[in-house]
């Protein structure tokens, strides 16, 4: 019985190559793969005082069928890092996840980001251990299963944050300016993550939040 992650991914391995070796070809589990519509990159940021913001974004894998993705998320997220398992409610304080569509960099200066803003979602501390990873997994199903519909392709990506006063969730968008778009996916997102109407979500312009004053930036539209 494996005693760790990493056993467990080993034993994994082992076990799909007994099958693959005892009947000379892979079982038809592991040959039928969903494709998405697009290939998604997950990123791990983690302060570190010898290098700049932008180094400290690490690229970990890139996937893009729903097979590798439950995979990745299950065994392989973060193994070439901690060499086990971290699910966001996890983190180290200070640390993000993102996941972008690939070429996307998970930064507000990027081509496809500049022009976009997103949609924020903050929780206090004690929401960590409720619905920090809940609502973080059906955020990336969202994204992958397209399904914000005609409005998918306006979608970058999505970060977390995990900070000592309350962590934080957003969705990237890349046109600040197309209302529709921006409203849809807002609504579709308070649906999925069933946050009730008594809760207020805002949708921060990424150019606002680069030049903000003060600790807060303005939401540009809100739910």
């Amino acid at each position: 019985m494996a005693t760790s992650i990493s056993e467990e991914i080993e034993e994994i391995d082992r076990k799909q190559n007994t099958e693959v070796t005892n009947t000379g070809e892979f079982p038809p589990e592991y040959l039928i793969k969903h494709p998405l519509q697009n290939t998604w990159t997950l990123w791990y940021y983690e302060p570190d005082r010898n290098k700049s913001w932008e180094e400290s974004q690490r690229e970990i894998t890139s996937f893009d069928t729903a097979e590798d993705f439950w995979s990745k998320e299950k065994f392989l997220f973060m193994r070439s890092l901690y060499n086990h398992i971290k699910t966001a409610s996890e983190l180290r304080q200070g640390c993000d996840y993102s996941m972008f569509k690939q070429g996307i960099r998970p930064m507000w200066e990027d081509d496809q980001n500049k022009c976009g803003g997103r949609w924020l979602i903050n929780l206090d501390k004690k929401q960590r251990t409720t619905d920090l990873d809940n609502f973080w997994l059906e955020i990336l199903l969202c994204m992958i299963g397209e399904a914000f519909n005609e409005y998918s392709d306006d979608v970058c990506g999505a970060v977390v944050n995990v900070r000592p006063k309350g962590d934080k969730l957003g969705i990237w968008t890349s046109n600040a300016d197309c209302a529709d778009s921006v409203m849809e996916i807002g609504r579709k997102l308070k649906e999925r993550l069933r946050i009730t109407s008594k809760t207020t979500m805002g949708y921060q312009v990424h150019k606002d939040t680069m030049i903000k004053a003060g600790s807060q930036t303005k939401n540009t539209y809100t739910l």
